[in-house]
C-alpha cells in the first residue's frame, strides 16, 4: 500500500506551474547541482523534468518534444484497464481460451488457461514469441513446462496481447483509450493522437505492439495522477483501488533476480505488479513504495509517494542517443538525494 499527501498537492491546467521557491520546501541546490552534472556527463536524456507537490522544480532539455517511450507503454496499458474493470466489461479471472485467444504455430491447452491478470503481471507462462523485441523471451522454461501465474518472466508477448484485449473488451483501440482517460481530463500540452503506431513482426505473433508517443511534460502528468491515487483535482479518473493493486508486490525482487540472471547484482532490486516496476531491499527511506514506469533507450515516469515527487525522463532515440540502464536509475538517485525531507 503506497501513502502521499494528496491534500498538499497542485494540479497543472494548461501549463504546470514553476517553484521558484523550491529550496525553502527541502531541495538542496548543491546536490542537485551535483546530479545535473551526472545527468549531462553520464546520460543521454533529452528531457526530464521533477515534480513536487504538484509544482516544477527543475527541467532539463525538451520538454515538450514528443518520441517514443517504449515499455513505459506498458505501465500506461496497466493504468486504462482500470475505468473497465469498474464497469464489469473486464473481468480479470476471464481465460484466454475465454477470450478466443490463439496465435501463430497455436497455444499449448495449458496456455489458454492463463487469465487476464496472468498477462498483465507477466507471470502468464506463455513463452510464445512476441512480435517485437526487448524482453527476456531468453531466459523463458521450456513451453507448457509451468503452471499459468506461477512463474514470472518479461515477454513482449503477454504485453501486446493484454492491449489487444483491453482494445477487444473496450470495443476501442488503446489511443483513444488515452485521449478520452488521460489526454483531454489531464489537460495533457503535447498528445496527437496521429502520430501514435503499432508495429510487430505478424510471422511471428499476430498481435502487434501498440507504441506510444508522448512529452516529457506529458508523461509527469501521467505520474501526479498515479502519485495522487488516480485522482485529478476534484474528479476520480482511475479507482484509486485499482491505483494500489498496479502497484502491489505480484512478484518479489527475489524471483526476478533469480528467473532473469541480468537482474543480479545490478546493485538496483525491483519486483513488479501490473506492468509497474516496484522500488524493492532499498533502505533510502524516500525510495521506500516508490515505482516507475521504465522503457528501452532511457524512458522513465518514476513516482515516489514518500515525498510527493514525479520524475519525468526520456531519451529521444531518434538522436541516435541511449542512456543505459544503470545511468538512468543511478541519476534518478542522486535527484532523490537532492531532498532532504523536513
Amino acid at each position: 500500500m503506497t501513502k502521499n499527501s494528496c491534500s498538499t498537492q497542485n494540479f497543472p491546467e494548461t501549463e504546470w506551474e514553476t517553484n521558484k521557491e523550491f529550496e525553502k520546501d527541502g531541495w538542496k541546490m548543491e546536490a542537485l547541482e551535483e546530479a545535473y552534472k551526472y545527468l549531462v556527463e553520464s546520460t543521454f536524456i533529452t528531457g526530464l523534468v521533477i515534480i513536487h507537490k504538484g509544482k516544477m522544480i527543475f527541467e532539463y532539455g525538451n520538454i515538450k518534444e514528443n518520441s517514443y517511450v517504449a515499455s513505459c507503454r506498458k505501465s500506461i496499458t496497466a493504468m486504462l484497464y482500470g475505468p473497465h474493470i469498474k464497469s464489469g466489461k473486464i473481468k480479470l479471472d476471464k481465460t484466454l481460451r475465454e477470450l478466443g485467444i490463439d496465435d501463430v504455430g497455436g497455444l499449448l491447452d495449458i496456455e489458454k488457461q492463463a487469465v487476464i491478470k496472468d498477462l498483465i503481471s507477466a507471470r502468464s507462462g506463455v513463452f510464445h514469441k512476441g512480435s517485437n523485441s526487448g524482453d527476456f523471451l531468453q531466459f523463458a522454461p521450456e513451453r507448457g513446462s509451468v503452471k499459468t501465474g506461477s512463474y514470472w518472466l518479461y515477454n513482449n508477448w503477454d504485453f501486446n496481447v493484454a492491449q489487444y484485449i483491453l482494445e477487444q473488451e473496450s470495443g476501442c483501440s488503446i489511443y483513444e483509450e488515452i485521449e478520452k482517460t488521460l489526454a483531454i481530463p489531464l489537460q495533457m500540452q503535447d498528445w496527437d493522437i496521429n502520430i501514435q503506431r503499432s508495429s510487430g513482426d505478424e510471422t511471428l505473433s499476430k498481435y502487434p505492439a501498440r507504441h506510444m508517443v508522448f512529452s516529457t511534460r506529458d508523461t509527469a502528468r501521467i505520474g501526479l495522477l498515479m502519485l495522487n491515487k488516480g485522482k485529478w483535482n476534484n474528479t476520480q479518473i482511475i479507482e484509486e483501488d485499482w491505483v494500489d493493486e498496479m502497484v502491489s508486490t505480484k512478484t518479489t525482487y527475489n524471483e526476478i533476480n533469480k528467473n532473469v540472471p541480468v537482474f543480479r547484482d545490478s546493485e538496483f532490486d525491483y519486483g513488479y505488479g501490473y506492468m509497474w516496476w516496484l522500488w524493492a531491499n532499498t533502505n533510502h527511506p524516500d525510495l521506500k513504495n516508490a515505482y516507475s514506469a521504465f522503457g528501452a533507450y532511457g524512458q522513465s515516469i518514476t513516482v515516489l509517494p514518500n515525498i510527493d515527487v514525479v520524475i519525468a525522463y526520456k531519451t529521444n532515440s531518434l538522436y541516435g542517443r541511449r542512456t543505459p540502464t544503470f545511468n538512468g536509475r543511478r541519476l534518478l538517485q542522486l535527484l532523490v538525494e537532492s531532498y532532504q525531507k523536513s
